[in-house]
């Protein structure tokens, strides 16, 4: 079956769930933000699809969840949501497994956590002293210094961490999967530089490749990279001649459309990109390739959203309309679609021509139906 990328109307929150060729789920971040109490709160009721999807397939567990960082609207609710290893308090009959939890280094060794971050902290700790079932991205020295100091034999762990560079073991687009996860950040070397864990900047990237029909395509996951860290990703990427590893057909657009992931200053009109962000939108995408911001809509010019430090942010945005128009492409937005009244889910199928709304979820706009099957 083809695999399929699957966004939910959070607001400013993230959560992508992927269904791979052989059957695998994965779910990149868990954030439920919905109010249940307030009728007119438009986001969806996260918990209640992610079971419905499950029951349809008669299983209780994701393959592997990846909380890309800690900040909330990454990991609301997995206290909630989830069976958690490494206490009784957390498991009980409605709660979903997890195989494989993914997590970046600083999720480790962070300190002074609380709520639900401090939950996804306690369990890939706990996975981490049991050596299963977790995956930790980079590896700092403060990873090795952590370990140590906790009694932990770092040698027979290595195998647990996937350093910037390297692939997510269990996953080759030539297997059954027909998808392969290549890891870009976070660098291991940057957060040994910081003083205090930048959750943003120490957030997981990664490009997924799907095979289809003997055709390679891209999804590019940012995370809430800033566009700093995205720089050094291309340049790093550049510098080893890899560029192939950041071709991208569908993107989940950073930080949910904030100006910042795309240069220091919003501009006026339109945000003025980083010459290496500029280089990773303009020149690695394909043609016709689809930006999903999950994010709320985008604001009008003069309006009070609009004057609001928080993203999405109008200029940022007026720059990925404008090149999307110009590669015959598409720009989405999680909660106008359908429409602003009553944003639903929504999904992109991968198929032997190319990245595809998959029509048989919830219509979205005309800006992201322009979107058309293509040759890779």
């Amino acid at each position: 079956m083809p695999a399929k990328a699957h966004f939910f109307p959070l607001g400013n929150a993230d959560t992508l769930r992927l269904d791979l060729a052989d059957g695998r789920k994965i779910l990149v971040d868990y954030a439920d933000m919905r109010c249940a109490d307030d009728p007119a709160d438009l986001r969806c009721d996260l918990p209640a699809l992610l079971h419905r999807d499950l029951a349809r397939f008669d299983r209780d567990y994701f393959d592997a969840v990846c909380i890309t960082h800690t900040d909330k609207d990454h990991c609301k609710g997995f206290g909630q949501f989830f069976w958690l290893e490494h206490a009784g308090i957390y498991q009980g009959e409605s709660r979903i497994k997890i195989r494989e939890l993914w997590v970046p280094a600083a999720a480790v060794t962070e300190e002074n956590l609380t709520d639900d971050a401090r939950l996804v902290r306690a369990e890939a700790r706990h996975r981490l002293r049991a050596g299963q079932g977790v995956r930790i991205f980079s590896r700092p020295e403060h990873l090795r210094k952590w370990m140590e100091a906790e009694g932990i034999d770092f040698e027979s762990r290595k195998h647990l961490i996937v350093n910037a560079g390297q692939l997510v073991p269990g996953y080759t687009k030539e297997g059954p999967a027909s998808a392969e996860f290549f890891v870009h950040c976070p660098f291991g070397w940057r957060q040994d530089e910081c003083t205090v864990i930048d959750r943003n900047e120490h957030s997981v990237a990664m490009q997924v490749t799907f095979r289809e029909g003997g055709n390679d395509f891209y999804m590019f996951l940012a995370s809430d990279v800033d566009h700093e860290a995205l720089s050094a990703i291309v340049q790093v990427t550049r510098a080893h001649r890899r560029e192939e590893r950041l071709l991208w057909d569908l993107m989940k657009l950073p930080h949910h459309c904030s100006y910042l992931s795309l240069g220091p200053e919003p501009g006026v009109d339109e945000t003025k990109p980083d010459p290496d962000v500029k280089w990773l939108f303009e020149t690695q995408d394909r043609e016709g390739g689809v930006i999903v911001s999950p994010s709320w809509p985008i604001p009008v010019k003069g309006s009070a959203d609009d004057k609001d430090i928080q993203p999405p942010h109008r200029q940022a945005a007026n720059y990925h309309r404008r090149i999307r128009r110009d590669a015959n492409g598409g720009f989405t937005v999680t909660m106008e679609e359908p429409s602003r009244a009553k944003p639903a889910p929504f999904a992109y199928k991968i198929t032997a021509l190319g990245v595809a709304l998959d029509l048989a979820a919830p219509m979205v706009s005309a800006t992201a139906a322009a979107a058309t099957p293509r040759a890779g």
